[in-house]
């Protein structure tokens, strides 16, 4: 594979040298802002030799070329070009002037939330083996494994330990991420979210019951009481906190002489926003925060199998917009709140659809005769079951289409199947094969019954819309 080549025709598909604004990539894919995407020639970026498929989303051209390959393609574009290397966030930024306000709103929760999603994954697939080690009848003779080998009860509750972290000390994780988004010092955000969950304060998962009880402890501080409970699990009120921080921050560092910047801006910044977090920010945005959960949650209850199926029919389009990586906020949130809600149903749904566009990809693969869309289809199609959709989604399904639809029907179905039997994730992981050990142990049998339905509706739908299309494609005339 010549790169050099390669990233001289992708710049000149793409409108020449001068017309990229900035260019970056990640694991598997170019990322690009254009200064005029007009000028750019997507369908002939697709026969380019490595290219796996493209699309736009958020004000950027992302070109698929898979993990190692993009490397080299985007050293020989940056050699090509002249362009210093830049990051992800750098492209993002670039492409953001062209969103609306849903689209940078979405944004700001993506760039929030994806970098601490690897945290909150580690956290919930070692949930998952615990659930595994502890569940009843699923092993030996209706006991759990820890029952039956007693010696294990002490990994497992090792285990649970390591699992639990990321999720009690969220806060940290969140403050952090979301002062950095805001423009303000990230070790400061940390800061305050150590202060929500200081062991001196009422641990947050039992707000709950001391509040009927009435032995919620507080401040009394000339005779004004503030409420001294910790925000563990909690999203939205680290979110306004974390955003009242970096404005408090940036406000005094203009006030303050330069001489007293360090030592006064941290101490009054974090002073002032911890006390308006303990008075007023905390408790209402925790109700808030519960009130969306339960208001999901009853959501989900309420329309039934048919809403499942709904939100299983428009998942995959939600990934095409990148609105789905706001639905971990949501999450979080039902998570935090598990005791009511018994875990997420949108990790599950995801699930069904991830195996639906690995499904769809697969037949095509095998049906198509096209040497390099079967290189792609078939690699892509496995790595959908695993979680990962981008590459069957984008180099595949939607490209051809009839795969993508028979994918977001096999995944409406399936979601409505699972909702019909109220299976619910009780932790984060791999929306796929591996996400079984994320699923409420009592639920395991229905999500491996939803994923079959979904894998065999999306596949066979897409054999049949196969074989309609090449009938019903005009026959070539050949000019005697």
């Amino acid at each position: 594979m010549d790169f050099p080549v390669i990233a001289k025709q992708l710049i000149e598909k793409l409108g020449g040298k001068d017309n990229i604004a900035a260019a970056a990539h990640c694991a598997t894919r170019l990322r690009l802002a254009l200064h005029d995407e007009s000028k750019a020639d997507l369908k002939a970026i697709d026969d380019i030799e490595g290219v796996k498929g493209q699309f736009q989303v958020a004000g950027q051209i992302q070109v698929i070329f898979g993990s190692g390959i993009v490397n080299q393609v985007y050293a020989a574009m940056t050699a090509e070009t002249g362009q210093t290397e830049m990051s992800t966030k750098d492209v993002a930024s670039a492409g953001a002037q062209k969103q609306n306000m849903v689209q940078r709103a979405v944004k700001g929760l993506s760039d929030i939330f994806v970098p601490i999603i690897p945290a909150i994954v580690a956290g919930g697939l070692l949930m998952g083996i615990f659930n595994l080690l502890t569940a009843q009848g699923l092993f030996i003779d209706g006991q759990s494994l820890i029952e039956a080998y007693p010696g294990m009860a002490d990994l497992a509750s090792m285990i649970n330990t390591f699992a639990n972290a990321p999720f009690v000390y969220l806060p940290v994780l969140l403050a952090f991420s979301a002062s950095k988004k805001f423009g303000g010092n990230p070790f400061l955000g940390a800061a305050l979210g150590m202060l929500m969950v200081h062991p001196d304060l009422l641990n947050g998962w039992g707000f709950g019951g001391a509040s009927v009880s009435g032995n919620i402890p507080v401040w009394n501080i000339f005779g004004f009481e503030i409420q001294k409970v910790g925000y563990q699990g909690s999203v939205l009120p680290v979110l306004v906190s974390a955003f009242i921080l970096a404005k408090v921050e940036n406000g005094l560092r203009k006030v303050i002489p330069s001489v007293l910047d360090n030592l006064l801006t941290p101490m009054l910044a974090i002073f002032i926003t911890g006390f308006l977090t303990f008075t007023l920010v905390g408790p209402i945005t925790r109700d808030a925060g519960f009130l969306l959960g339960d208001g999901l949650n009853w959501l989900y209850e309420s329309a039934g199998f048919i809403g499942g199926g709904l939100f299983g029919l428009v998942y995959s389009p939600f990934v095409i917009t990148g609105m789905h990586h706001s639905f971990i906020a949501f999450e979080t949130q039902l998570l935090a709140d598990i005791a009511v809600t018994g875990g997420t149903f949108i990790f599950p749904i995801a699930a069904m659809s991830n195996v639906a566009q690995g499904a769809a990809c697969l037949a095509f693969g095998l049906t198509t005769k096209d040497k390099k869309a079967k290189g792609i289809a078939m690699p892509s199609g496995v790595t959908a079951l695993l979680g990962i959709t981008e590459p069957a989604m984008f180099g595949v399904n939607l490209k051809y289409r009839y795969p993508f639809i028979a994918a977001i029907i096999g995944a409406a179905i399936a979601s409505a199947f699972i909702t019909l039997f109220k299976v619910k994730a009780t932790a984060l992981g791999a929306a796929g094969l591996p996400g079984i050990i994320s699923i409420d142990p009592n639920s395991v049998m229905y999500y491996i019954l939803g994923m079959v339905i979904s894998f065999g509706v999306a596949f066979c739908l897409t054999i049949l819309f196969g074989l309609k299309q090449k009938k019903s494609a005009p026959k070539q005339v050949v000019a005697v």
